[in-house]
């Protein structure tokens, strides 16, 4: 694709970056294929290939609208077209990239910025979002409908606490934001699992958000303070020779991944976010290298099959490229794995996209819930918090973190 960018932006890191990706796309339109909004829109600028079109158009100088910023809002950000393109199209950082330089040329209205407002403020910081998610799962059979369902209900499997260990192998693990509140036991199980395969797994109490939140919610350099605080926090433990820093929710993990991307123009930063970057591991990398100690913890306690269906988070299977693991390991657990349609599909989760685009994620999460529940199962296990609690959300089947079942089967 040729391209012909404003002198004002060519020139500059994101210029350089956007042109190198723009040129790389050969408007082939695998990405429509599998773009979740295109299958349900069937409009081409709703789809990756119409986006970077826009995209393009806005970094040569072609007059933008709130028009544009529609299309671009709608996108998931799920990354399935990067999956799919056969000429590796970096789409996620195309779109990071005109995103930003859109929104300082589009305003919004009122209405958006509060809500954008409240949502970038309040869910990055604990002690304002545990106490709302408690007053809101008090409420919840008072308030309508719609407000409702946004609320999560109590988290199934609470935890049992954290094992007192020792071990000389030390891993970090990021507590995050949102997941603390909305299902505690995810990490409490994960360090109980580690524990048992001769591993200490601890938190940076300074820790706090990843900076996913805000990166995509119009507020990327409060995020690259999120990521500079967590870079602080663990940078101690890093010289003490902590062995991987472990993210229990994907779409925490996939951004975490990218702090050396992100901050390589910050002289301050760039060597140590690129380190962090380096240290990254989702936690399935880490319990499948385990295998040799896992599996005869698993055959020492014989339990009958557990028939259950697994959602692959798209920061998973699309961002980290981590496919096939936590099936296998699942399966190592003697649990029986239901097939899912277009297991490649977003389930409409995407961060804050449930309360920004309620309807299309609706409905994308409908169709979702209708593919993993086709084989009956008992049980619905994921891999990140967002997309837990969004489909919960509509499902009376219980839905968990698969990291809870395997450590539960030993």
């Amino acid at each position: 694709m040729q391209t012909n960018l404003i002198d004002s932006f060519k020139d500059t890191p994101e210029g350089r970056e956007a042109d190198a990706i723009l040129r790389t796309c050969v408007h082939c339109g695998f990405c429509t294929a599998t773009c979740p909004t295109y299958q349900l829109l069937g409009d081409e600028l709703d789809g990756p290939r119409g986006r970077i079109y826009l995209i393009k158009q806005m970094l040569e100088g072609q007059p933008v609208t709130e028009k544009t910023q529609l299309h671009l809002d709608r996108c998931l950000t799920c990354r399935s077209c990067e999956t799919t393109c056969p000429s590796g199209v970096k789409y996620h950082r195309l779109l990071d990239i005109g995103r930003a330089f859109l929104n300082r040329r589009v305003d919004r209205s009122l209405g958006q910025k509060l809500v954008r407002g409240v949502l970038k403020e309040a869910l990055p910081r604990p002690w304002i979002f545990r106490p709302a998610v408690a007053a809101g799962q008090l409420l919840r059979p008072l308030l309508p409908q719609a407000l409702a369902d946004k609320v999560p209900a109590a988290a199934a499997g609470q935890s049992r606490g954290w094992p007192a260990s020792n071990h000389p192998r030390r891993m970090l693990a990021l507590a995050g934001c949102v997941q603390p509140g909305l299902a505690p036991n995810t990490n409490a199980a994960t360090a109980r699992l580690l524990d048992r395969l001769g591993i200490t797994l601890f938190e940076a109490p300074e820790a706090g958000c990843c900076g996913a939140l805000r990166f995509h919610l119009d507020a990327q350099e409060a995020a690259l303070a999120d990521m500079r605080r967590n870079i602080d926090a663990w940078w101690p433990h890093v010289e003490q020779g902590v062995e991987a820093i472990v993210m229990t929710a994907s779409g925490c993990g996939a951004h975490v991944k990218e702090y050396g991307l992100l901050l390589a123009q910050d002289p301050a930063y760039a060597e140590k976010a690129a380190r962090i970057s380096a240290l990254t591991r989702d936690v399935s990398e880490i319990v499948v290298a385990e295998a040799a100690r896992l599996k005869p913890l698993l055959a020492a306690k014989a339990q009958a099959p557990l028939k259950l269906a697994f959602h692959s988070p798209c920061t998973l299977q699309h961002g980290q490229k981590i496919k096939g693991v936590v099936e296998e390991l699942l399966a190592a657990a003697g649990c029986e794995l239901t097939p899912v349609a277009d297991s490649h599909l977003c389930c409409g989760s995407a961060g804050t996209y449930s309360i920004l685009q309620p309807a299309l994620s609706k409905q994308l999460r409908d169709n979702k819930l209708a593919a993993l529940s086709a084989g009956a199962p008992k049980l619905i296990v994921t891999a990140n918090i967002g997309c837990q609690t969004h489909l919960q959300s509509g499902s009376a089947t219980p839905v968990r973190h698969w990291v809870e079942i395997i450590e539960e089967r030993i």
